[in-house]
C-alpha cells in the first residue's frame, strides 16, 4: 500500500473504525517515518519489560539530576504528517489525557521501575506535557497514539514509551546508570597503580610524637640512597629537605605546585627530588621514598594525595613518618597489596610538661613564649596588647607567604634580636623550625567547617593539641625542655584532658576522582555541568570500608565560578584543581579572569599581569592593605601554578616569580610593623576588635544572667578573655570577648538576638496574663 493511498484510506474511515485499521496504517508509516517506540502494550507488558531496568545497587540521589531542556517542535517544512494521516489534535482533549496518564498509580509504579522516583516522575511529566502542548506538530507516532486514545482505540497507558523516551532525554543519566556505576567504582584503588604492584616494596612506619627523630631517621635513609623522593605536606617542608639535601652534597630537585627547580646545569632530572605530596610521580622508580605526616591520609580535602603516594609510589623502600594512629590503617591497606609493614617507634627526645598554672596575664610573658590563637582577630588583639607592654613580637599565620613566615621565624629564633615573643596560629604545627620554650593556648576552641559547609566552634582534637604543644622544647633549639599552658585558668583542666586522651585510630583513607574518570562521565552526560558531574560521581561512587571520597567543595566552587566560560573539559578540570582561597574575592575573580583570557586564546603576559594587579604596589598603611597584598601574592601563586600546566598561555613564570619575591619583601615590612597597622586600622575604624551592637550586648547580658549554667560551661571551654584589649577594659562587652575568642560569629549573634527577643516577648505576655488572672477570679 502506497503512503498517499494509506493516508487517503485513513482519512475516509469513520472514527469508530480507524482504530481497527491501525495495524495496516502503522505498517505503511514505519516504511515512511521509521519504527515506533517498542512496548506499546498495556502496563503489565511494560512492567515485565522493565524487570531488568533497575539494578541491585544503592538508589542514587535523584536530587542531583538536573533536567535538561527539550524545546517544543516548531512548524515542519513537510507539514504536520500526523494531522494529515488522522486529524488535528484537540488540545483540551490531549490535556485531559495527559492528566489522566499522570494520575494513574500503575504508571507511577512503572516509572519507578525505570528509575523515575516521585520527584523525577513529576519533573519529567511537566516537561513532557509542555512539549506536547506547546509543539506545533508532533512526531507521527505519538500523534497517532494520542488520536487513538481520544477515540478510545488505544489505552492511556500506551503513552508510557513516549513519556519514558522524553524522560531519558531530559535525564540522560537514566540511560547509562550501569556504565556510570562502573566508572565510579573506587573499591580497589591498589589496582590503579600497576607499576607499584609489579614490585615488592618494603614499608617502614616511623611512629612517634613531634621532636622524636622519626623524620630524621627516614631522611638519613633518603640521603644515603642512590635515588629518592621526599613527599611533604607543605611547600616549606619541601624547600627544607631540598636545601638540606643539596647542602649535604646530594643533588636534589624541587617540585611543588608553583615551582620547579632543577639543580643539574643541563636541566637533567636529579636522582633525588623533594616535592609536595600532590606532585609526586607514581611512574618514576626510586630506591627510597619518604612520605611525611602520613596521618593526613584522613584529611577530608587532601587525604587522597597521601593515599595515592602510599599505594602508587614505585620505590623499593617506602618510609612513612607520622602518628601511631595511622599504623592500623596503613597495615590493612598494605595487606591488600601483599606488602608487610615494619613499625619503628620513637620517643620524644626532650621532655615536655603541662604546667599547673595558666598565664592569666600578658604581664607574665617570658622570652621564648609562643601564644597560639585560632583567629586573625585574636592575633591582632594579642599583638597589640604585647606592644602596649613595650615588648616586641613576631607574627605567623596561615595566609602569610612562605618567605614572610620564614623571616618571622628567623627573627624570633635569633638570640640577638629583641623579639622574644611569638604570636601564631596553628600554622606553626608543621613546616617551621622554632625555638620555643613555652606554648600558651590563647583558647582551646577552633572554628571549623562541617561537611555541610557550616561554621562550627569545637575544642581542638588531641592530634592538633599534641602537634602544636610539641613545638615547645625542640631538640635542636636552645630550650631543651618544653612547657605547655593556657591563657585562662578555666582552660587548663580541659587542656590536660585533651592531651591525655588516646589518639583515635584512623579508620579510612581519602580518594579523589581522576580527570580520566570525569571525562568518561562527561562522555555519557555531555550536557551536564562539571559541578553537577562531580556531585553525581560522588553519589554513584562505591568505596570499601577502608576509604572515603574526599570533600570536593572547593573544586565545585571553582567549577561553578567558571562554568559560563567556554573551555574544554580537561582544561576546565585543571582550572578547578588550582588551589585558591575562596574567602579572598580578588583571588576568585582572578581565577575567573585567567580562565576568560585562556578561552580567548590570549596569553597572560608579564605586562598584562602587572597592569591587572596595578603594580607597583606599596607598603601597607593598615591591616586592610596588608590583607590585600596577601591576596595579590596568592594571585601570583595561582599564575605560577597554571604556568606549569599551560606554559604557552602563562609564559612569563620567571618574571612573575621575581615580582612575587619583591612583593614578599613588601609584606614582610608590613608584618614587621603589624602593631602600627593595627593601631592605624582601629583609629580609622577599619578594624574593630571590640565590636558589638547594643542589641547584642543586651542579648548576651540577658543570656549570661538567665542561663548562668550554660555560661559557666562555655567559660570552662575557654571563653574568658585573657587580658583587656586596652585601658578601656571596663567597657569591653561579653559579646566582643566571645567574638574575639571565636566562640560566636555575627550570624550566630543575630540568631541568638532573635531568639532572645522572642523569649522576652513571650515572657512579657505571660506576666501580663498572670496579672489579669486574679482579677478574673
Amino acid at each position: 500500500m502506497s503512503f498517499p493511498r494509506c493516508a487517503l484510506l485513513w482519512a475516509r474511515l469513520p472514527p469508530g473504525r480507524q482504530g481497527g485499521h491501525r495495524g495496516a496504517v502503522c505498517s505503511a508509516l514505519r516504511a515512511h517515518c521509521g519504527p515506533f517506540p517498542r512496548a506499546l502494550g498495556r502496563v503489565p507488558a511494560l512492567a515485565a519489560a522493565s524487570s531488568s531496568a533497575s539494578g541491585g545497587s544503592k538508589a542514587p540521589n535523584t536530587s542531583l539530576f538536573v533536567p535538561l531542556t527539550v524545546k517544543p517542535q516548531g512548524p515542519r517544512a513537510d507539514g504536520d504528517v500526523g494531522a494529515e494521516l488522522t486529524r488535528p489534535l484537540d488540545k483540551n482533549e490531549v490535556k485531559k489525557i495527559l492528566d489522566k496518564f499522570y494520575k494513574r498509580k500503575e504508571i507511577q509504579k512503572l516509572g519507578a521501575d525505570y528509575g523515575l522516583d516521585a520527584r523525577l516522575f513529576h519533573q519529567a511529566f511537566i516537561s513532557f506535557r509542555n512539549y506536547i502542548m506547546q509543539s506545533h506538530s508532533l512526531d507521527v507516532d505519538i500523534h497517532i497514539i494520542l488520536n487513538d486514545i481520544c477515540f478510545n482505540a488505544a489505552h492511556v497507558d500506551d503513552l508510557f514509551p513516549f513519556f519514558l523516551r522524553h524522560a531519558k532525554q531530559i535525564f540522560p543519566v537514566l540511560e547509562c546508570k550501569d556504565d556510570l556505576r562502573k566508572i565510579s567504582d573506587l573499591r580497589i584503588p591498589p589496582n590503579w597503580y600497576p607499576e607499584a604492584r609489579a614490585i615488592q616494596r618494603k614499608i617502614i612506619f616511623h611512629s612517634g610524637p613531634t621532636n622524636s627523630g622519626k623524620t630524621y631517621h627516614a631522611i638519613q635513609k633518603y640521603l644515603s640512597a642512590k635515588s629518592g623522593v621526599y613527599c611533604g605536606p607543605l611547600k616549606l617542608l619541601a624547600h627544607e629537605i631540598f636545601e638540606k639535601s643539596n647542602a649535604a652534597g646530594v643533588p636534589c630537585d624541587l617540585v611543588t605546585g608553583e615551582e620547579r627547580v632543577a639543580v643539574e646545569p643541563d636541566g637533567k632530572q636529579a636522582a633525588h627530588v623533594s616535592c609536595t605530596v600532590e606532585m609526586c610521580s607514581v611512574t618514576t622508580p626510586y630506591e627510597v621514598a619518604v612520605i611525611d605526616e602520613i596521618q593526613m591520609i584522613r584529611d577530608p580535602a587532601r587525604g587522597w594525595a597521601w593515599t595515592r603516594a602510599l599505594l602508587g609510589l614505585c620505590a623499593e623502600e617506602i618510609h612513612l613518618c607520622g602518628e601511631s594512629a595511622a599504623i592500623d590503617l596503613v597495615t590493612e591497606l598494605m595487606y591488600t597489596t601483599g606488602e608487610e609493614v615494619e613499625v619503628r617507634k620513637y620517643k620524644r627526645l626532650t621532655p615536655i610538661s603541662v604546667v599547673d598554672r595558666a598565664l592569666e596575664s600578658l604581664d607574665n610573658l617570658r622570652p621564648g613564649d609562643c601564644i597560639v590563637c585560632f583567629s586573625k582577630n585574636d592575633i591582632y588583639s594579642v599583638s597589640r596588647q604585647i606592644e602596649i607592654r613595650g615588648l616586641e613580637s613576631a607574627v605567623i599565620y596561615g595566609s602569610l607567604p612562605p618567605g614572610t613566615k620564614l623571616a618571622q621565624a628567623k627573627k624570633f629564633n635569633d638570640p640577638s634580636d629583641p623579639c622574644k615573643i611569638l604570636v601564631a596560629t596553628d600554622a606553626i604545627g608543621m613546616g617551621l623550625n622554632l625555638s620555643i620554650r613555652r606554648i600558651i593556648f590563647y583558647s582551646l576552641l577552633k572554628p571549623t567547617v562541617n561537611e555541610k559547609g557550616e561554621k562550627e566552634i569545637e575544642p581542638i582534637t588531641t592530634s592538633q593539641a599534641l602537634q602544636i604543644a610539641g613545638r615547645a622544647g625542640r631538640f635542636s633549639s636552645q630550650f631543651k625542655e618544653g612547657e605547655v599552658t593556657t591563657m585562662n585558668c578555666e582552660d587548663l583542666g580541659l587542656l590536660k584532658e585533651i592531651l591525655n586522651r588516646p589518639l583515635d585510630p584512623i579508620k579510612s583513607a581519602g580518594l579523589h576522582p581522576t580527570a580520566e574518570q570525569i571525562e568518561m562521565f562527561a562522555y555519557h552526560l555531555p550536557d551536564t555541568t562539571l559541578s553537577n558531574l562531580i556531585d553525581i560521581f560522588v553519589d554513584f561512587s562505591q568505596v570499601d570500608g577502608h576509604y572515603f571520597v574526599c570533600n570536593m567543595d572547593d573544586f565545585k566552587f571553582s567549577a561553578e565560578l567558571i562554568q559560563h566560560i567556554p573551555l574544554s573539559l580537561r582544561v576546565r578540570y585543571v582550572f578547578c584543581t588550582a588551589p585558591i582561597n575562596k574567602k579572598q574575592p580578588f583571588v576568585c575573580s582572578s581565577l575567573l579572569q585567567f580562565a576568560r583570557q585562556y578561552s580567548r586564546n590570549e596569553p597572560l603576559t608579564f605586562a598584562w599581569l602587572r597592569q591587572y594587579i596595578k603594580w607597583p604596589l606599596f607598603p601597607p598603611k593598615n591591616i586592610k592593605d596588608l590583607m590585600d597584598l596577601e591576596a595579590v601574592h596568592d594571585v601570583l601563586d595561582l599564575y605560577l601554578w597554571l604556568s606549569y600546566r599551560f606554559m604557552d598561555m602563562f609564559p612569563d613564570a620567571i618574571l612573575i616569580r621575581d615580582l612575587q619575591k619583591e612583593l614578599d619583601g613588601i609584606i614582610q615590612d608590613g608584618v614587621h610593623n603589624i602593631t602600627k597597622l593595627i593601631k592605624i586600622s582601629e583609629s580609622r575604624k577599619l578594624l574593630n576588635l571590640e565590636n558589638s551592637s547594643s542589641g547584642t550586648q543586651t542579648l548576651l547580658s540577658g543570656i549570661s544572667k538567665g542561663q548562668g549554667r550554660r555560661t559557666r560551661v562555655t567559660k570552662a571551654a575557654g571563653s574568658k578573655t585573657a587580658e583587656p584589649a586596652s585601658p578601656r577594659a571596663g567597657k569591653v562587652t561579653l559579646a566582643s570577648r566571645l567574638v574575639q575568642q571565636g566562640l560566636l560569629t555575627p550570624d550566630m549573634l543575630r540568631q541568638l538576638e532573635k531568639e532572645w527577643l522572642t523569649q522576652q516577648t513571650e515572657q512579657g505576655k505571660g506576666s501580663r496574663r498572670k496579672k489579669k488572672e486574679p482579677n478574673s477570679d
